[in-house]
């Protein structure tokens, strides 16, 4: 979190990044370990993770000395998954496709500038890779993450793009903001893109947007493979298929009166 955003959003905001921050260690970490990276004075990291124990946001073991994420944090998550994720309406549907298609499809939404996998379907070949569900990924040099910058609107894709760290993970990682925008372009003209190993060797997808009636990204699907066992050719032809995976999702989330995200970052904007 960028200092100016830290000082806007106050103590919860502050409280919010320490929450985060212990969440990257992936591990039960010690004072000290958050220290070292926390932004904030000592005095001021060590009320917040007082504050996060007490609330249950954050578990403390006096044996080991270390602190983890609490067990409060695993109702709200699930609440989240329910009311605000996209995971339980498109579930059936994406296994279906998974099954269909013998490959991995990853359910994605855009987390600020990121992509959160929201969903992940093996098939009966499953490939190691990074995604997860509930992980969190670079949005320029994955599918579903250039998928759903296509269809932003113009305001909303440049404060995106402005986030991107541009990291070079291997040799067809995309190394700017204007070869990225470039790839957009393409994605909007052909309605889907690919990840072509762009950020693991070996790994490749096609990928499509999930949009509502008016166009409004609601996340994106994936289908994900390896070089080894196929190539782009094959999973662009998985296309249509995808297509009516995606468009019925869409379906079903507006049904469902899925959150309009634009209209709360509206409102939400108006009470700052």
């Amino acid at each position: 979190m960028s200092e100016d955003r830290s000082k806007s959003d106050g103590t919860v905001g502050k409280a919010l990044e320490i929450l985060d921050l212990v969440a990257s260690f992936g591990r039960p970490v010690r004072f000290s370990d958050v220290l070292e990276r926390a932004e904030f004075p000592k005095a001021t990291v060590y009320r917040f993770i007082q504050t996060l124990t007490s609330q249950g946001m954050l578990s403390y073991d006096p044996d080991r000395q270390t602190y983890a994420l609490g067990i409060r944090l695993v109702r709200l998550a699930h609440s989240a998954w329910q009311q605000s994720s996209l995971a339980p309406i498109a579930r059936p549907l994406i296994e279906q496709l998974a099954a269909e298609v013998g490959e991995t499809v990853h359910l994605a939404q855009l987390d600020h500038a990121q992509v959160l996998y929201v969903d992940k379907i093996d098939p009966g070949r499953p490939i190691e890779m990074y995604s997860q569900a509930g992980k969190i990924g670079p949005a320029y040099c994955t599918g579903v993450g250039k998928a759903m910058m296509a269809y932003l609107e113009t305001s909303h894709l440049a404060g995106v793009i402005e986030q991107q760290s541009f990291h070079v993970f291997t040799e067809f990682t995309l190394p700017d903001e204007a070869a990225l925008r470039a790839e957009l372009i393409d994605i909007r003209t052909n309605g889907y893109g690919f990840d072509r190993e762009e950020h693991e060797p070996g790994i490749i997808c096609v990928s499509l947007p999930i949009l509502t009636a008016r166009g409004r990204v609601l996340g994106a699907l994936s289908v994900t493979s390896s070089t080894q066992r196929t190539n782009l050719a094959a999973l662009e032809a998985l296309v249509p298929r995808i297509r009516v995976a995606a468009n019925a999702i869409a379906r079903e989330a507006e049904s469902w009166r899925f959150p309009d995200q634009s209209k709360i970052q509206t409102v939400d904007t108006a009470k700052e």
